[in-house]
């Protein structure tokens, strides 16, 4: 056994005694079969904690883990910030030459990027926008400009070059190339007759400007040219002000039989969207990144919509890369800027266990493509997608037997669990609420594409209760876009705008739900689903019958093997 306390020294031998200071120095002395045992503590990394095939076999865990004598241990990418000056108004300014970052984070609480509503009309350019009204010439710094909804599911981020006004009107020319791309993205055609067709441009009406010190108000944060500026809260002080730098905590490539137990990974941030190319997202983690498009057509004659060919994604904090047989226990993921937690390439057997991930900017887990039988259960994944709002708490982009089981995940601003094309992935007996907060055309539990070749190699979504996913145009349990070979059983769907939705484009093809509890009716079936036994509650009532008391009480985390920190 190995002992680690960020107050030791690396010229010791790793003893409790005399324990190392870092994390690097245990990783270069631990041998298969050791446990490094690492004392309370913020373990501030100047660089990303990588692991090699080397570096297999090794356990690293909090000091007393799994009793009440657990210890608190945070390996953290942040870095602080002091020498805090006054200046007007009561705004708090920080010289930091070179900090580049998009959150801040004081005693702890997330503060917002300063932002304001674009409310006057703008008018699209070539280059940017013009407008009548002069306010925007006042806005200094390195403003972005804000997106949502540029197309109901997505919401982008593009960086404006410069602001230049004569008193009357404002140009505003956006930095390239990311503007042009996303003139070319964000095209559709509705040809439905009626009200709301038409072709739309998703870059026509920009919803909000943020970083610019003109916006701040109070608990808000904006940098700019080597300046931190924040406004604080009533009787805050700035003692405590961490912001985030690194962009990766953990890549572990090439792993085996390695564990986390109890430890706390904060404090990092992605800087894409800070530079020319921004951020188009599309959906889920994906966005575009200059590569070729292409035009979707919907069935119908309903329209159709300019989709990426090729979609890159956003990052994880932390990455396990090619790693088989990794378990992540009693951990905890906040206060992240990305993805929070990334499986990524061919790796058989991981496990995310008895964790909480919270406060993340982006996605909270992500297992891709290559994955084969990992598993994500009893852990809370809640309050992520704090900035990039498409951004879902669980994804799986073609992964093969998943099972994703036993977990809360609430407070989500688009989809809670999503299912991208994979084969037999099983999503149970999960609670899933309050998801669809901002962003549209979505649900609490998402899948798409093909998910096996039968039904008994296909999804299974079994005993999950899904509620409150009360926004317009969403759904508690959603099938789309050619989904096929998922089976949909024993579902309890509470409180939602609509419990499913049937007909899709592409269509639905060997989809069946089947004794479901749902307090909307969803219409006939078209070709390609079976509806079979599901009760529709009356007057959106639970009732008492005992069927879906059992499927209340069976969702969400059972009681957590060991303690974290919520």
């Amino acid at each position: 056994m190995l002992f680690v306390d960020p107050s030791g020294d690396d010229s010791g031998p790793g003893t409790p005694e005399r324990p190392f200071a870092t994390l690097e120095r245990a990783r270069a002395a631990a041998a298969p079969g050791t446990v490094v045992t690492l004392r309370a503590g913020t373990y501030r990394l100047t660089e990303p904690f990588r692991l090699a095939a080397a570096d297999s076999g090794v356990v690293y865990q909090a000091h007393g883990y799994g009793t009440a004598a657990q210890e608190e241990v945070v390996i953290s990418g942040g870095r602080r910030i002091t020498g805090w000056r006054e200046g007007a108004g009561g705004v708090r300014l920080a010289e930091v030459p070179g900090l580049a970052t998009r959150q801040l984070y004081v005693s702890g609480r997330r503060a917002v990027r300063a932002a304001v509503p674009l409310e006057h009309g703008l008018t699209r350019t070539e280059t940017g926008y013009v407008t009548d009204d002069p306010a925007p010439g006042s806005w200094q710094g390195e403003v972005e400009f804000v997106y949502r909804g540029a197309y109901p599911w997505s919401e982008a981020r593009c960086q404006v070059a410069r602001i230049s006004g004569d008193g009357r009107s404002t140009t505003v020319t956006m930095a390239q190339p990311a503007f042009g791309w996303a003139a070319r993205l964000y095209r559709s055609v509705i040809t439905w007759d009626g009200p709301g067709a038409g072709e739309f441009n998703g870059v026509d009406a920009p919803t909000f400007a943020e970083n610019s010190p003109a916006f701040l108000t109070e608990g808000t944060f904006a940098l700019s040219g080597g300046v931190l500026h924040y406004l604080p809260l009533p009787g805050e002080d700035l003692d405590d002000v961490v912001a985030p730098v690194l962009e990766t905590l953990l890549h572990a490539r090439d792993v085996h039989d390695v564990a986390f137990r109890g430890i706390t990974f904060a404090e990092a941030t992605w800087l894409r969207p800070s530079t020319p190319e921004g951020f188009l997202h599309y959906h889920g983690n994906g966005y575009h990144d200059g590569g070729p498009l292409r035009t979707v057509t919907f069935a119908e004659g309903q329209g159709q919509v300019t989709i990426p060919g090729d979609s890159a994604a956003m990052p994880g904090n932390v990455i396990f890369e090619n790693a088989s047989r990794v378990t992540l226990e009693g951990c905890r993921f906040t206060r992240l800027g990305a993805v929070a937690l990334e499986f990524r390439g061919d790796g058989t057997g991981n496990v995310l266990r008895d964790s909480v991930v919270d406060e993340v900017s982006g996605g909270g887990v992500v297992i891709g493509a290559g994955a084969r039988r990992h598993r994500v259960e009893n852990n809370h994944i809640h309050h992520v997608g704090r900035d990039y709002h498409g951004s879902p708490a669980v994804l799986l982009s073609g992964t093969r037997d998943t099972v994703v089981a036993h977990n809360q995940v609430n407070n989500v601003p688009h989809a809670g669990i999503v299912v991208y094309e994979g084969r037999g992935a099983q999503v149970l007996n999960n609670l899933v609420h309050d998801t669809m907060q901002v962003l549209a055309d979505g649900g609490g539990i998402y899948l798409s594409g093909s998910q096996g070749t039968s039904h008994a190699s296909g999804a299974l979504v079994r005993g999950n209760v899904v509620r409150d996913t009360i926004t317009p145009y969403n759904f508690g349990l959603y099938t789309d876009y050619g989904a096929a070979w998922v089976t949909v059983q024993g579902n309890l769907v509470h409180r939602a705008d609509a419990p499913v939705v049937l007909n899709v484009s592409p269509p639905l093809e060997q989809v069946a739900f089947l004794g479901n509890f749902w307090d909307a009716d969803p219409g006939d079936p078209p070709a390609g689903v079976t509806l079979a036994g599901n009760t529709t509650l009356p007057d959106g009532a639970l009732g008492d019958d005992p069927a879906v008391a059992d499927i209340v009480a069976g969702a969400g985390r059972s009681e957590p093997l060991r303690s974290v920190t919520p």
